[in-house]
């Protein structure tokens, strides 16, 4: 029997052991983006801490980041020569809004045939468990035949604001040969995929005032300038007819498919049929000239994440609102920089906003 085999039996054997260590993790609500929240997402580290000395991991600690959550370290350096993995992961989870759409508690996990049901289970506490119990799989039938070194931040979901400088100050510690970053998805539940890249990201929150206090439209609708509808303009604004993004120079690094990408692309399951049959749209939309797999895996994007004005309640409120908000992510290839598209975003707006507001 192969050693892959042997692996193979002791995770089918472990099941059950494995789906309870991922509930277990699962009902931690570790979501980054809200303060409330920020005792759960030390215990959300302490528990993958703990897990990774369980697993036989040395050198186990949650380090401390400058005003941040920890991230958490570990290593297994068994085998002189052979070339380091470092393991990426992360503990944090995306807010579970609006929970009125939940079937069951977002952090009351439950399996329905096939599936398990919890926020994180597939972003990522998932896969960072799945790769805790492949590592734990090898080592107990096999031995490990490369050194491990573990990152598991706490940040992801609000853009690892804190990671970089983090990464500065103890590059030593984590230099490896190659990362393993488990946080993809893979084409079909019999179809293992792996991910040689990912889009990077810009978050923007944009606002717009204008009068002083919200007013009442019947008194001043027709003589100011309502915030909300400055916005929506400006942002129906950032696409041209053609799908295409009209921040000043955002396509201007951006490189060209090579004829090799996009037969790879053509090739993958995920054609725009599937695309349809996913989302359960009556049609798709997106950059012309491009594949929904090209648009999604390889050309940037600008997308609308959120919309804020007004009333917002039940019922009925004749309000023109003081301000407007929105929440607006783009998605960046290979060289676009963030902060080029800052100040094309800047820009945009500069040039575009009325006088008005």
């Amino acid at each position: 029997m192969s050693e892959l085999q042997k692996a193979l039996d002791y995770a089918s054997q472990n099941r059950g052991r494995f789906l309870n260590k991922l509930i277990e993790v699962l009902k931690i609500p570790s979501i980054s983006t809200d303060a409330q929240f920020n005792s759960e997402v030390l215990r959300a580290a302490e528990w993958m801490a703990d897990t990774l000395k369980q697993l036989g991991i040395e050198n186990v600690e949650a380090m401390p980041t400058e005003g941040g959550h920890p991230v958490v370290y570990g290593d297994y350096i068994k085998k002189p020569g052979a070339p380091t993995v470092l393991v990426y992961g992360h503990y944090d989870v995306q807010p579970p809004d609006p929970e009125e759409l939940w079937e069951t508690g977002p952090f009351e996990p439950q399996v329905r045939g096939d599936l398990l049901f919890g926020r994180g289970s597939s972003d990522m506490k998932g896969q960072a468990l799945a790769a805790f119990h492949a590592i734990e799989s090898l080592m107990k039938t096999g031995g490990m035949p490369v050194n491990l070194k573990f990152l598991l931040e706490g940040e992801e979901e609000i853009g690892s604001k804190h990671l970089e400088p983090f990464l500065q100050k103890h590059a030593e510690k984590f230099k490896a040969d190659v990362s393993l970053n488990p946080d993809a998805g893979m084409m079909g539940i019999d179809m293992p995929t792996i991910t040689y890249g990912l889009r990077g990201l810009s978050y923007f929150e944009i606002n717009i005032w204008g009068p002083k206090a919200d007013l009442h439209s019947g008194l001043y609708g027709g003589a100011v300038h309502n915030p909300a509808q400055v916005l929506t303009e400006l942002v129906a604004k950032m696409h041209d007819e053609k799908g295409r993004v009209t921040l000043p120079g955002f396509y201007d690094p951006v490189r060209t498919l090579s004829p090799q990408e996009r037969a790879d692309f053509a090739r993958l399951p995920n054609d725009d049929a599937s695309y349809l049959k996913e989302t359960g749209v009556p049609a798709l939309w997106g950059e012309e000239g491009y594949t929904s797999a090209e648009r999604t895996g390889a050309r940037p994007t600008l997308e609308v994440n959120g919309l804020l004005s007004g009333w917002t309640g039940p019922g009925s409120k004749t309000v023109l609102p003081a301000k407007a908000m929105a929440k607006i992510s783009c998605r960046l290839v290979p060289d676009q920089i963030q902060a080029m598209v800052k100040e094309q975003m800047e820009s945009f707006m500069q040039e575009n906003a009325p006088k008005t507001v």
